[in-house]
């Protein structure tokens, strides 16, 4: 480990990356880091710097846990922390790569993506939502996760002063987000809808105005009294989606996940499916690299381009 002057500026290097993270990814990182920490200390020895073979049978402790994402989450938090307090860390160390390639082949089953809500879906949901503060807040939710392909962590962190309506819709100001690791923010366009009742900018609207709010969050948390309390969280948004979807018996695909994600999968596959552009769905969905965007469109039009088509059966 470097020392004096010259390790003072790599740790100080290393806290600066460190707040490059996204809030959720550093608060991920830093649970995997003490679950780490802890079986190290339970086990005498090291954590920091840790000893590649130490390393990877933690990750071998794992392998029938976790799945292909948790791995990789973990080992990239353990590399994160060395990196921030200035410990060298080999990232293709061949003891930890041979390892975790060793249990992917034989237990890492593939992830389950979330499943991409279609419009129809969405409009259930508003169906099981009712006219109340409660279903307000979720209609609104829903449209705006929908319409602004946002994630969770973007939604929940949506202020009054993040929004301004015109007569053509909203321009929705996002501070920051996953992929946004310079924190230079990004607006995106939301439009009123042909239909009254699940136009997200009139849902938007209504909720503000009954729940009487002019500034700071915009989706609160509501005691079971129904009184307005402080911002939603990444969970509750998870909680509402799952309580309103078993309301209007909505059912995903077993090799699939309902997930607040699939509100942003679903605007991406039906703006494919309706002839979107990738630079329009990349810059609405706030997405840097044009693989991800065409891996959507794949997914969204695997059917409709199969070469199966031209068959004659």
């Amino acid at each position: 480990m470097l020392t004096g002057p010259v390790g003072e500026a790599v740790a100080e290097a290393a806290r600066y990356a460190g707040r490059a993270l996204a809030d959720n990814t550093r608060r991920a990182y830093a649970a995997d880091w003490a679950d780490f920490a802890a079986w190290c200390a339970a086990g005498g020895v090291a954590a920091l710097p840790a000893q590649p073979v130490v390393v990877a049978a933690y990750l071998a402790s794992l392998a029938r846990k976790l799945g292909r994402s948790g791995l990789r989450r973990r080992l990239a938090a353990i590399a994160h922390e060395h990196r921030r307090l200035g410990h060298p860390w080999q990232s293709r160390d061949p003891v930890i790569n041979a390892t975790l390639r060793g249990i992917l082949g034989q237990h890492g089953a593939p992830a389950r993506p979330a499943a991409a809500l279609t419009s129809t879906e969405v409009k259930a949901l508003l169906a099981a939502c009712g006219s109340d503060l409660r279903g307000l807040r979720d209609r609104a939710l829903f449209l705006i996760g929908f319409a602004g392909a946002l994630r969770r962590s973007e939604l929940v962190a949506i202020d009054h002063e993040h929004l301004r309506f015109t007569t053509e819709g909203m321009v929705l100001f996002i501070p920051h987000s996953k992929r946004d690791q310079e924190r230079e923010g990004a607006s995106i366009g939301i439009p009123r809808g042909q239909n009254v009742l699940s136009c997200p900018v009139r849902a938007m609207e209504e909720w503000l105005r009954r729940a009487r709010i002019a500034y700071g969050p915009v989706f609160r948390r509501l005691s079971a009294g129904g009184q307005i309390e402080g911002r939603l969280t990444d969970h509750g948004v998870w909680r509402i989606l799952r309580r309103r979807a078993e309301l209007a018996r909505i059912t995903v695909d077993t090799a699939e996940r309902l997930s607040p994600h699939g509100l942003r999968a679903g605007f991406i596959t039906e703006a494919y499916l309706k002839g979107a552009l990738d630079e329009q769905v990349m810059h609405h969905a706030r997405q840097k690299s044009i693989a991800t965007t065409q891996g959507y469109r794949r997914r969204a039009r695997i059917t409709r381009d199969s070469p199966a088509r031209l068959l004659d059966l």
